[in-house]
């Protein structure tokens, strides 16, 4: 079954509202977005892959991630989390660099919901830019396209 897609409307150009419904159980999504090893294999865009991958799930932990693109560049993030409701709701602020991990080109605050659907689950990401520097216009255009395939990846590892 091919997953059901929402998009709620943006509030703004620097929020991003994405619904997904998942053919697994609640508690094997939040394991995919809780255990390192699973993250890594699809956290990112298509053809992107995660030569690091290190979360420390609890409040004040932290999230750091090195995104490979098919070209072989890599897009550092780190971040930490906030708050940890297993298996219901994760909320971590997270910065994006380009090429080094000194000044961030930009920081989003993700809040991501797990609800029970039936034997589904019905994942709700919300990710609100927080700031960004001048020369991230271009990257965070295309947060949707990022988050929608990072997605896409995550119903194949589901599946």
């Amino acid at each position: 079954m091919k997953e059901r897609v929402e998009h709620t409307p943006r509030a703004s150009r620097r929020e991003l509202n994405l619904t997904r419904i998942f053919d697994a159980p609640r508690e094997l999504v939040w394991k995919a977005w809780t255990d390192s090893r699973r993250l890594a294999q699809w956290w990112g865009p298509r053809d992107f892959d995660n030569p690091l991958c290190q979360i420390d799930v609890r409040p004040g932990g932290a999230i750091r991630i090195h995104m490979r693109g098919p070209d072989g560049f890599v897009y550092p993030m780190t971040g930490v989390f906030h708050e940890i409701l297993p298996p219901e709701r994760l909320v971590f602020t997270s910065w994006a660099f380009m090429g080094d991990e000194i000044t961030p080109l930009f920081e989003v605050l993700n809040t991501v919901i797990f609800e029970e659907a039936g034997s589904k689950t019905r994942l709700t990401l919300k990710a609100v830019v927080d700031k960004a520097m001048p020369g991230s216009e271009g990257p965070l255009s295309g947060m949707e396209q990022g988050w929608s395939q990072s997605l896409e990846k995550l119903a194949k590892l589901l599946s």
